[in-house]
């Protein structure tokens, strides 16, 4: 809603510096032009200060004037700093109003109305502020308020415009001037907020990111204490079972710190992740060679827990019984084949058993893990023999959007009981 004049300010419609007005049309039509420019530019600016600048330079151009300022409210001093300004031939930043009824930007923001007065000696009305650094001759200026946009409301500060001639605004240039001011309102607060989400989501992410690192370190505590454990058993099944839930737990643990160090949160890169992993593995895969490759894959979080544990049980598989009594090389590749990642761990070992079922039910965890987890990833998982000699077991994972995957203390629940049905 146009915002109301200041009673006293009556003025008919002013005639150009030239003495005429000659195109009362093309002069409204390059101030609806000018809106219009500046409504743009206040949607793709991401800085205050940008839009202040762009909108004096504007408002000069709209109202054939050489000198604009945009001063913002400081309320602990309770002035009007000057934030940006448009053909002075100093800088005025930094310059300021006190707010009362003694300068027209000081009645503007105190009233809400349009103020229009000629500083020259027939308008006493107000005083001449020690604002310029240099004594332009201002004989006349608009000075409106900057509403913020919003539900919060309150006031940003002032849209002035001065002119060293003696000119009278008329309703028409109130009415664009208040426009102008409510745009960079509405653009003030629009920029106000998304600062506000940003360090809202920045906080978010680094919660997150501290919350992955803290269950790192808790996972590392508890494959601490499995391999104290583990070094007093005098049972070797027993020793070989806290050696392998140590590993587990260390896998989970890797994870989360993968995804505390992540360029994006909720999201994981298969080619980092699965470099990183390797290099874990390495250390307890002794003289065994691992050789990984991916392509550039993204992939939601949720895989994340399920895709290390899938990675840790088919390696340690393949360490130790691809190759007894000596070393090899374990390859394990990661491909985007038809929207379906494809994890494939290849040996050149001795190869499979000659009984070996994958439909029949096996006695060892990890065989049940790796089978639970895919189904529940609603994968598919096949073995078969390696060219010449050896194993290769695929997994293929559809890629599902973010929040369509499962839940990895789900899969984890589903890997612990037996797996009776084929996987499809």
């Amino acid at each position: 809603m146009l915002r109301h004049q200041s009673q006293d300010t009556a003025f008919p419609i002013f005639l150009e510096r030239a003495g005429v007005r000659n195109d009362i049309r093309s002069y409204r039509l390059i101030q609806q032009s000018v809106l219009a420019e500046f409504s743009r530019a206040a949607l793709q600016t991401r800085d205050i200060n940008s839009v202040l600048q762009r909108a004096t330079a504007l408002c000069a151009k709209g109202l054939n004037a050489p000198f604009t300022m945009a001063m913002e409210f400081v309320a602990d001093g309770k002035r009007l700093l000057v934030r940006a300004g448009y053909g002075w031939p100093s800088p005025v930043e930094q310059s300021s109003f006190v707010v009362d009824s003694a300068s027209p930007a000081g009645r503007a923001f105190q009233t809400g109305q349009a103020i229009i007065t000629s500083r020259g000696p027939p308008d006493g009305r107000f005083e001449t502020p020690g604002l310029l650094p240099v004594d332009r001759g201002i004989k006349t200026s608009i000075s409106v308020r900057i509403d913020r946009g919003g539900q919060g409301g309150g006031y940003f500060g002032v849209l002035q415009v001065d002119s060293p001639a003696p000119r009278r605004f008329d309703e028409a240039d109130v009415a664009f001037l208040t426009a102008f001011a409510d745009i960079v309102g509405i653009a003030i607060e629009r920029l106000h907020e998304e600062t506000r989400l940003r360090e809202a989501l920045d906080h978010q992410a680094m919660l997150t990111r501290e919350m992955g690192h803290r269950v790192k370190n808790s996972l590392a505590s508890v494959v601490a204490m499995l391999r104290v454990q583990s070094f007093g058993s005098h049972s070797a099944e027993a020793k070989r079972a806290l050696e392998d839930a140590g590993s587990r737990v260390a896998a989970i643990a890797q994870v989360h710190d993968h995804l505390s160090r992540a360029s994006q949160i909720g999201l994981i890169d298969v080619d980092v992740f699965l470099n990183d992993f390797c290099s874990r593995l390495q250390r307890v895969a002794g003289t065994n060679v691992l050789r990984c490759d991916s392509d550039p894959i993204r992939l939601s979080a949720d895989h994340a827990v399920p895709l290390g544990l899938l990675i840790n049980e088919l390696v340690s598989n393949a360490v130790k019984h691809a190759y007894p009594g000596r070393d090899g090389t374990i390859d394990i590749s990661a491909r985007d084949i038809d929207g379906w990642l494809h994890l494939s761990v290849s040996d050149h070992g001795v190869g499979l058993p000659a009984d070996f079922d994958i439909d029949q039910p096996r006695a060892s965890l990890g065989f049940r893990m790796i089978k639970g987890m895919v189904e529940q990833l609603r994968g598919r998982l096949s073995v078969s023999a390696n060219q010449s000699t050896g194993t290769r077991v695929l997994v293929e994972l559809p890629m599902l959007p973010r929040n369509e995957g499962i839940a990895p203390a789900t899969a984890l629940v589903a890997a612990e009981r037996p797996v009776l049905e084929k996987t499809r």
